[in-house]
């Protein structure tokens, strides 16, 4: 019946008072099929109202709901996941050729020959000492013979013991006299080991050339033959201004250029170019270039060149130790890392050049999953070990509260530095790492869990309904499961609702510290690891404030939502 039902009803009850002088009782009567009736909310939905009305705790849902949806949903619609690497295109300054002056000769071998191992150690003593036949490592007889006077030319030749008449020879004589250890009889080249006619004599086979200059054709497709070397060192030791080579005239000038049918064909130097890139061919034009530059420069300078669209590019050059290192700017294919926030990476990139937005939605997996699964062991085996020991008492309950006692004792910290060293040590893949540290952090955080199962049962089981249940014949693990555990539900809730977040932050801890998840794997902790550097933390703001204001964000929520929930079941606690 309605209110205004009953007050109308009532008043007219009042009038025939008034009138008849006699008093009436009104009885109001509800009826089961009342529609008017008041309506009697069960425990749970008392709880849930009690809940919708906490404002914080609302607050508290609404963020842990964004926080799933962003991480689970929001991952898998981002296009970019959290292991890929960006790059960017700029122009950076790097290391283009590398310049040298030959200190090592250069042999230039004959078809079909070959020089023994250690010949460029053997020829390089022989040189200075002047003393052009010598053996090698091998008891091979190597001789050597200069272009020229002071010539860094020589010819290389193999020797064999040679049956030669010398005394008042004129050929032995005349090289004897120049100061020479070869001359030429019946068209034949002989070599000698001492300086009177008694001196051992060699037959010489020519194998090879041997030099401190190196050869550059205006082609990279140019091709030299033994012949063009060897008669092309020849001339430029002489001074001769032509020579001839597989049946063509070249001509060659005191700067080392060589010309056939007066058209540039190679430059002969006595410093040697080599480019980084071996793709890159670096004609004569430009060598020559560079030498001027480091003529009129000398340690450091620059000079400019065009490229292969006649653009003009600026080369800059430093000596150290020696050699000539030369840098142009060059487009450069780098990883983009600290990239501010942009259209592309809303949230920008980190130092390894991954896309920060996609690794705090994959992190947020993480570190959610972590808490959850957490919480549920702890949950679990505290649950278990705490209801036993509460149900049974004496020495049962004796003996799992010792191994409490041994559980709390365990230093967590130094724990955790040993596991996160082993697995360093043995590269544990970031999957098993999550494992491994979900189960480390749920065997050392149920015991206060256990506790307050224990503490809560003690008081239960003496209670009306389970002398009941005991008088009935339950088994053991009814009452403590189905009748014991369940009273202790409401107050599980709570805990595990507040220990989300504790775990959260204790997973976040742990990875900042480098023991919990490893690269590529990503977690809110993991992330915020990058305010290591004072220098990242103070400039790149992007990087680590998005992933901390997360841990906040998600720890006060989900402590907002144990302080509902606590108010809810017990309303008493509010106050």
């Amino acid at each position: 019946m309605s209110e205004e039902k009953k007050e109308n009803l009532t008043e007219e009850v009042k009038d025939e008072k008034d009138k008849k002088g006699f008093e009436l009782d009104v009885k109001f009567e509800m009826h089961l099929d009342d529609a008017n009736r008041v309506r009697v909310l069960s425990p749970g939905m008392m709880v849930l109202k009690r809940f919708l009305r906490n404002r914080l705790a609302i607050v508290g849902m609404v963020i842990i709901v964004a926080m799933f949806v962003f991480a689970f949903v929001g991952g898998a619609l981002y296009p970019y996941s959290e292991s890929k690497v960006f790059y960017k295109t700029e122009q950076v300054m790097k290391e283009f050729a590398g310049a040298t002056v030959i200190d090592q000769f250069q042999f230039q071998t004959a078809d079909g020959a070959t020089l023994p191992s250690d010949i460029n150690s053997k020829a390089l003593i022989a040189a200075s000492k002047k003393k052009y036949v010598f053996e090698t490592r091998g008891g091979q007889m190597m001789g050597m013979s200069p272009a020229a006077e002071d010539s860094d030319v020589y010819l290389i030749y193999s020797l064999e013991p040679a049956q030669v008449f010398l005394k008042g020879n004129k050929e032995f004589d005349a090289a004897v006299e120049a100061g020479r250890a070869d001359f030429e009889q019946d068209g034949k080249i002989y070599m000698f080991d001492g300086e009177d006619f008694k001196a051992d004599v060699y037959e010489a086979t020519e194998l090879a050339v041997a030099s401190k200059r190196s050869f550059t054709g205006y082609s990279k497709d140019t091709k030299f033959s033994y012949e063009f070397y060897r008669n092309a060192l020849v001339a430029v030791a002489t001074g001769a201004t032509s020579f001839e080579a597989d049946g063509t005239s070249y001509t060659v000038n005191d700067e080392g250029l060589v010309e056939a049918n007066g058209e540039g064909y190679a430059v002969v130097s006595n410093m040697n170019f080599n480019a980084i890139d071996p793709g890159t061919f670096l004609d004569p034009t430009y060598k020559a270039t560079a030498l001027e530059a480091f003529e009129a420069q000398g340690n450091a300078g620059s000079f400019e060149y065009p490229d292969a669209d006649g653009n003009m590019v600026e080369y800059k050059f430093e000596v150290k130790t020696g050699q000539y290192t030369i840098k142009k700017y060059q487009e450069t294919r780098l990883i983009d890392i600290y990239s501010a926030p942009s259209k592309a990476h809303p949230v920008g990139t980190d130092a390894n050049g991954m896309d920060l937005l996609a690794r705090l939605m994959y992190g947020g997996r993480i570190s959610l999953l972590i808490g959850f699964v957490v919480v549920f062991i702890e949950v679990f085996i505290g649950m278990v070990i705490g209801g036993v020991a509460g149900f049974f008492g004496g020495w049962v309950d004796n003996l799992l509260m010792r191994l409490v006692d041994v559980v709390y004792c365990i230093p967590a910290m130094p724990l955790y530095l040993i596991l996160g060293s082993i697995m360093d040590y043995y590269q544990a893949s970031p999957r098993a790492r999550i494992y491994l540290l979900c189960v480390v952090m749920a065997v050392i955080g149920w015991v206060g869990i256990a506790r307050i199962v224990r503490g809560q049962i003690l008081s239960l089981r003496e209670q009306e309904f389970m002398v009941a249940a005991e008088a009935l014949g339950i088994s053991t693990y009814r009452r403590i499961f189905k009748h014991l555990i369940p009273n202790v539900i409401p107050q599980l809730i709570v805990f595990a609702s507040m220990g989300l977040g504790e775990v959260i932050l204790s997973e976040a801890s742990l990875s900042f510290l480098g023991l919990g998840i490893k690269y590529p794997a990503a977690s809110w902790g993991s992330i915020i690891n990058a305010v290591n550097d004072s220098y990242v933390m103070t400039n790149y703001l992007f990087v680590w404030l998005p992933a901390g204001t997360f841990i906040l964000l998600t720890v006060l929520a989900f402590n907002f939502i144990g302080d509902g929930l606590r108010d809810a079941f017990d309303p008493k606690m509010k106050r």
